[in-house]
């Protein structure tokens, strides 16, 4: 039988050094970094956060797609609300889904051709149909004819491609859900303003907004855990958080879980619901950010909604151009929004200008900065703006 060596015995020994090289030697090699941030290997072993934030900063442009049910309508992501259409009616829309001609591999050429370095893509808007895989709903994509996980297919594509993918989630607005908010105390937009009551609604009795954030935070762990490295999660509908009790949302401890799931990815809600998101996502134009957080100004190509509409004008490769160079005054990558058309292909004329906008780019680099126009100022009470 072996001698057990004492402790005095074992310290003198090389033992001691073996192990202590080998716990240094893990400790220093790196884990495995997302495709995204290859380059970033040595700061993602040491934070993966700061790795992410560094990147990003240095990301510049990045692509948004709005797509889901709304665009088959070709009338605004919010034509639900607008039109004020039934929930019936309006879920009816899922049995026309079919998506025949949204090409992940497609999308994430052009993003490259761009020049961009990420992509966000709408996996729930305000509508609450998913394009991703769930278990907590019925009302998705897999569940439709044209029965494909679109968040799946463009995640995998990113991957391949070194892209960051980021994925839009509609948070503080819901207009199906039975216990989304309703009701004066969270803002007229946090449903439509039915005139008949909606069956699918719960009853004011029995309305519970916990039973909402649990749906939500499952469904954001989704697609935390099921899609390989994600970039970030991109919260909307802070104008219903914010009109409301911000609190109930729980909203710091849903930041926590997100971080725990995957360390490196970057949370974000809007131009910042608590000011503890890791960067700010104002629409058109930057705010003013004494915390030097990291910001991402976002707009269309598309001048009349986000999701696609029939007839809208669209963006030139100059005003493109020009988009750049405003948000790269304000310290702020550009986060350039094309609605897919109903049968989820990108529109002919956006993907022409954004192909031209990566020739430019190549051929000259990203324009210089240069201060955007001022804010327009919003008409004085009683008088009507032109």
């Amino acid at each position: 039988m072996a001698r057990k060596l004492s402790r005095r015995e074992w310290l003198g020994s090389g033992a001691v050094v073996a192990v202590l090289g080998a716990s240094r030697r893990a400790k220093a090699a790196p884990a495995t970094v997302p495709s995204y941030l290859k380059g970033y290997e040595e700061a993602y072993a040491e934070n993966p956060r700061a790795a992410a934030i560094e990147w990003f900063r240095k990301a510049r442009f990045g692509l948004f797609l709005h797509y889901g049910l709304y665009s088959l309508l070709g009338r605004h992501e919010w034509v639900q609300y607008r039109e004020k259409i039934p929930l019936a009616e309006y879920a009816r829309l899922k049995d026309k889904f079919i998506a025949e001609k949204f090409d992940a591999d497609s999308i994430t050429d052009l993003a490259l051709a761009a020049e961009m370095r990420y992509v966000n893509i709408t996996t729930r808007h305000h509508d609450s149909f998913c394009l991703f895989r769930t278990k907590h709903t019925d009302f998705n994509s897999l569940n439709s004819p044209a029965k494909r996980d679109l968040v799946g297919e463009l995640a995998a594509a990113c991957q391949k491609k070194g892209l960051g993918l980021f994925l839009y989630y509609s948070h503080g607005r819901d207009w199906r859900h039975p216990h989304a908010p309703q009701g004066k105390e969270w803002g007229r937009t946090a449903r439509p303003a039915y005139k008949a009551p909606q069956p699918e609604y719960a009853k004011d009795g029995e309305h519970d907004l916990q039973r909402y954030v649990d749906f939500m935070t499952a469904q954001i762990a989704e697609l935390c855990t099921q899609y390989g490295p994600i970039a970030g999660i991109w919260l909307d509908g802070i104008g219903t958080t914010r009109a409301g009790d911000p609190a109930k949302f729980h909203c710091q401890e849903l930041y926590r879980h997100i971080h725990r799931l995957q360390p490196q990815i970057l949370v974000s809600y809007k131009q910042g619901l608590l000011g503890t998101e890791d960067f700010f996502a104002p629409e058109h134009q930057g705010i003013t950010n004494p915390s030097g957080k990291p910001m991402e100004i976002c707009t269309t190509l598309q001048k009349n909604g986000w999701g696609y509409v029939n007839g809208s004008p669209h963006l030139n490769a100059d005003q493109v151009m020009e988009k750049l160079a405003h948000a790269a005054y304000q310290k702020a990558n550009l986060l350039l929004n094309t609605g897919p058309l109903p049968d989820g292909s990108i529109h002919k004329g956006d993907a022409a200008t954004l192909r031209e906008v990566g020739t430019r780019i190549r051929t000259n680099g990203f324009p210089a900065p240069k201060a955007p126009p001022p804010r327009r100022k919003p008409p004085r009470k009683g008088k009507r703006r032109k």
